[in-house]
């Protein structure tokens, strides 16, 4: 079996030497040649034969029951996101001859007006695979890293700017790649996503033993604590909606508490977002935007740029 198939048996193992066997009541008795559980302590935990959980994780089965999957969800101690990831791994892969194109995702105009009107609340729309695909003007003055065509895992692992924002970097990188687990779902040879994963796999020691853990969080709400560059600290809400008709694509709003310092510094920097004459939208000051390029051509002492 082809390990590049073996989606259970790969994740099954990330996740067995992540529990240390005195989590589960098993006395760990020193010498132990492999992180976390053995596979017959975790046969053991999960109420199945050793040689059956051998063969699954090896790939030699690919059609465990839904009882065997919980069995071995509640033996890994997963939560609720990672129990629906296995099952999700557990479904049989659609058989493609030959993997279309990639689509060019693209945000509805409406929903982008929709966002543009939200003065105090910072939102974007994230793609299949975490690409920034719409922000609003409160998005990019909250984080200007985040522009439209960045790819938020990248960003987090090798932009040193957006990383500044976050002040418990760590902790944030662990949830965005979780995150991006549970975007992606089953659907692991993306040749979009090998490349992703390839290349911060390369460029970043912390992505490659983060992937390797096989962590999955759905990025649903929760909260953001975030650090600006004029304004401070930040503790910001934020709530995750699909949206609907656009396979895959994520709408992140964040808002603050009413009455607290998040939510006056919100208000600060809504107030830098000017107000457009002609159209009505509220575009980015220049420090915000993206730089753009310089034009072509003469300079007015007649020398070539």
């Amino acid at each position: 079996m082809d390990d590049a198939e073996n989606r259970i048996g790969r994740f099954l193992r990330a996740r067995r030497e992540l529990v240390r066997p005195e989590e589960v009541g098993i006395a760990d008795l020193g010498r132990r040649r492999v992180p976390g559980l053995r596979r017959e302590e975790l046969a053991m935990l999960a109420g199945v034969s050793a040689d059956y959980y051998v063969r699954l994780e090896q790939g030699r089965d690919h059609h465990p029951s839904e009882q065997v999957l919980d069995a071995l969800a509640g033996a890994l101690r997963l939560d609720d996101d990672a129990t629906a990831h296995l099952h999700e791994l557990a479904r049989p892969a659609p058989r493609r001859r030959h993997r279309a194109p990639a689509r060019v995702e693209r945000v509805r105009p409406s929903l982008q007006r929709l966002m543009d009107a939200w003065a105090q609340s910072p939102a974007h729309v994230l793609g299949c695979r975490m690409d920034v695909l719409a922000a609003n003007p409160m998005a990019l003055v909250l984080n200007p890293a985040q522009r439209v065509g960045t790819n938020v895992v990248r960003s987090m692992f090798l932009d040193p700017e957006f990383q500044a924002v976050h002040p418990n970097f760590e902790r944030a990188a662990a949830g965005t790649v979780a995150s991006l687990r549970a975007q992606v779902g089953p659907d692991l040879d993306d040749p979009l996503l090998h490349e992703l994963v390839g290349e911060l796999s390369l460029k970043s020691e912390l992505f490659r033993k983060l992937w390797a853990r096989h962590d999955v969080h759905a990025k649903t709400h929760g909260t953001k604590h975030l650090v600006h560059p004029i304004v401070g600290e930040l503790e910001l809400d934020y709530e995750s909606f699909t949206v609907n008709g656009a396979d895959g694509q994520m709408l992140i709003v964040y808002h603050a508490q009413p009455d607290t310092a998040s939510a006056r510094a919100l208000a600060l920097l809504s107030s830098m977002v000017a107000v457009s004459p002609r159209d009505g939208s509220r575009p980015l000051p220049p420090s915000a935007r993206a730089p753009e390029p310089a034009p072509s051509g003469p300079t007015p002492d007649g020398s070539s740029r």
